[in-house]
């Protein structure tokens, strides 16, 4: 055909488009699917509609079908592909399927009887043919289509940024090996548990490679209403970026569980465009930030775009993590306008989260932390409007960590009120049981309170009234009511019994006459201090590690050791062997380089505290430099390091490196929800001779450290962590 006119009923358009003139930033595609079988489907298993939604992103010229049935066979399948494609669509069947001898019987003027109903139709722009086609075929479309009266008038304009079809403003679509497309009043649940750090059985089977049981969670998310699947790899002893690969290619071969779009959930940029490479749908990233500014948020937003994922934008910034209604809206102003208009993001494909985080944790300054959230849900969604807003409602609950029933009853409440608000996405367990419309008035009510921060005091009345729910038969401990009659039992108990279950309960009511009682039978503060006080606050760490406390109970306990430790103090000050007091030490705190979260940072430095230590907290985003330099300047006794994303634990073993390099022998504890006991023991113990604790929660830090600066039991301490981490290590390294 080499030096021929172009062929199309659209000849000038389509020449001006080709000549570059179609305002694409991609090289001029024309991309054509074949429909395999009577399923309507391609080969890989996706529909015409998710093929669509797949490549759209690289504003193609063109979409198209080719080869499969033949033209008379198309014909449900193109209609299908012109209702939703976003551009100009082509056709070019085979001249029917070869009979017995391998030849072909749709003559030239059959097939052009065929495809002029798709033109007639407005289907097609484009014409041609595949298999069994001659020249003589061709030349029988252009005589009949060329002269046409209706040339022209089934034109679709070039694909410009606003699709046509079942996308269009205000509807977000992904895909897997089906397309979800859905409006902003419709909420996606998005299944959680296929994360390695949130979900123990799952880290577990994928540390341990059974991967087809861990495929079986995945399957069962989707069975319960998954309508997206949250894959994160992120652990410190996985290699993640192998791991996203090698699941997401597994979850391809089960159909049932890849129909659904895939959200890529890391905080290790590389998983996220490795994880996006195995998907043939359109994904989701969870997630971006503007935390290291914007010109690395550009980079990889780009990449992104490239390829063809919509975003999630977490609110966090160069100043860290957005806690207040105002930051989060700064965050989402500005990250929008950098992504439509210099990366050329669709409001549609754009999803923000504002940051769940926990109330009910007994902090004062947590407790606008739902009420701000929904706040600015609601200034997104009016402003904002194409864009989603999604949230880990896990999050919101830590406090009562335990208690899943009343964990359960706070989501349902919290989504109640969030979804009017706007909030149309979530990654939650799509398997919750808890209704709002079920929980009994008075215990809505109390979360409500607690969501709105009504009170002040409705921490305390919603643990009370969770007291009265059964659950599993048993009532929830921690109640108000068991701790009054802890209480009155406690009279007929000794002093020292009193002060253990005076801290278990946060009562300060018995203290003074419990202390005084044991100093007037010759005990002194020191020993107070180490004997009925450490045993009570070991309890309360066991307790909440059992998950038979809750966080705000915690919180509460830190704070009635203080007052006990108060009330000792003078009596400390005036003792022979005041050079003895275990309970005084200094503590420097730091969020390593490269991570903003200091939520969990900020607990722990209020138990610290409460429990007598000096804190000093450098913030976020600290480098190993100036903690080193801190901690030499200052003379403090123990450094610890938070980090809640898996690249904070690369941080953390640079930090014990330059200890080490630098002859330092201070105890270094590091906690954050991704570090775990076994990457402590195998990845950050052996590079530093000092002694590496890993905190677990919140409340053992005092306890440890009150070891450790006792000159009686420091050496045993460092002895008894050294000799577990070696048992892990050699536990870790059998299974390997």
């Amino acid at each position: 055909l080499k030096g021929r006119e172009l062929f199309s009923p659209f000849k000038g358009e389509l020449e001006r488009v080709f000549k570059g003139q179609g305002g694409s930033s991609f090289p001029e595609l024309m991309l054509s699917l074949t429909v395999s079988g009577n399923s309507g489907r391609l080969l890989s298993g996706q529909t015409v509609e998710a093929f669509v939604n797949s490549v759209a992103f690289a504003k193609p010229l063109s979409i198209g079908i080719n080869c499969s049935f033949g033209a008379a066979g198309l014909a449900p399948y193109l209609r299908r592909l012109a209702e939703c494609a976003p551009c100009y669509v082509s056709c070019h069947p085979n001249a029917g399927l070869p009979n017995q001898f391998g030849e072909y019987d749709d003559t030239p003027q059959t097939m052009v009887w065929q495809v002029r109903k798709f033109v007639e139709a407005g289907w097609v722009n484009i014409i041609g043919g595949c298999c069994g086609t001659t020249p003589a075929h061709i030349a029988a479309m252009r005589e009949t289509l060329s002269n046409s009266p209706l040339k022209g008038e089934n034109k679709k304009s070039p694909f410009k940024g606003d699709l046509e079809g079942p996308k269009g403003r205000g509807r977000s679509s992904y895909s897997g090996l089906e397309v979800l497309s859905v409006s902003a009043e419709t909420f996606i649940n998005v299944g959680e548990r296929c994360n390695v750090a949130g979900s123990r059985k799952f880290l577990r089977l994928i540390s341990e490679g059974q991967y087809e049981e861990a495929l079986q969670i995945a399957r069962k998310q989707v069975d319960d209403g998954a309508m997206v699947l949250d894959i994160n790899m992120d652990d410190g002893l996985l290699n993640a970026p192998k791991e996203m690969r090698h699941f997401l290619n597994l979850l391809a071969s089960d159909p049932e569980v890849a129909r659904v779009p895939i959200m890529v959930d890391s905080s290790d940029f590389q998983v996220i465009t490795e994880g996006l490479k195995c998907l043939q749908g359109k994904g989701i990233v969870n997630s971006l930030s503007l935390k290291q500014g914007e010109e690395v948020f550009l980079q990889q937003a780009r990449e992104v775009y490239r390829l063809g994922a919509a975003v999630i934008v977490m609110c966090f910034d160069e100043d860290g993590q957005a806690t207040d209604y105002e930051h989060r809206i700064r965050i989402c102003q500005r990250a929008f306008r950098l992504l439509t208009e210099q990366v050329g993001f669709a409001p549609e494909d754009i999803i923000f989260d504002p940051n769940i985080l926990a109330v009910g944790t007994g902090i004062a300054e947590h407790a606008n932390y739902a009420l701000d959230f929904l706040r600015a849900t609601e200034w997104i969604h009016k402003n904002l409007p194409a864009c989603r807003i999604s949230g880990g409602v896990s999050n919101l609950s830590f406090a009562f960590r335990g208690n899943n029933y009343l964990r359960e009853a706070i989501h349902a409440v919290f989504l109640y009120h969030a979804v009017q608000r706007g909030m149309n996405m979530a990654i939650m367990n799509p398997a919750t049981a808890v209704q709002y419309a079920d929980i009994p008035t008075d215990l809505r009510e109390a979360i409500e309170d607690l969501l709105f921060n009504r009170c002040e005091d409705a921490t305390e009345r919603l643990i009370a009234c969770a007291a009265k729910v059964q659950q599993s038969g048993q009532a929830t401990e921690g109640s108000l009511s068991a701790q009054r009659a802890d209480s009155e039992k406690g009279q007929n108990e000794d002093s020292a019994t009193v002060l253990i279950n005076a801290l278990q309960k946060g009562d300060a009511a018995p203290l003074q006459a419990a202390i005084e009682d044991l100093l007037g039978r010759g005990r002194t503060a020191v020993e107070i201090i180490s004997g009925p006080l450490m045993e009570g606050m070991n309890r309360v760490g066991e307790r909440f590690g059992e998950g038979k406390m809750f966080l705000p109970q915690v919180v509460k306990t830190a704070r009635t050791m203080k007052q006990a430790v108060d009330i000792l103090t003078p009596y400390l000050n005036q003792s022979e062997d005041a050079s003895a007091i275990t309970y005084r030490g200094k503590i420097l705190l730091a969020t390593v380089k490269g991570d903003v979260h200091d939520i969990g940072k900020n607990i722990v430095h209020i138990i610290l505290t409460c429990n007598g230590f000096e804190v000093i907290d450098l913030g976020v985003m600290v480098p190993a430099e100036q903690i080193i330099e801190t901690a030499v300047r200052e003379q403090v006794d123990i450094v610890c390091l938070s980090g809640l994303i898996t690249p904070s634990l690369n941080e953390m073993c640079r930090v014990a490196e330059a200890m080490e390099r630098e002859g330092m022998r201070l105890p270094l504890f590091v906690g954050g929800a991704t570090t775990s006991l076994v990457h402590t023991a195998v990845r950050i113990a052996p590079l530093y001779q000092g002694g590496v604790f890993h905190m677990l929660d919140a409340s053992q830090d005092p306890v440890v450290a009150h070891a450790l600066l006792d000159p009686n039991r420091r050496e045993e301490t460092l002895a008894a962590n050294a000799r577990q981490q070696q048992e892990v290590r050699e536990r870790f390294a059998g299974k390997q």
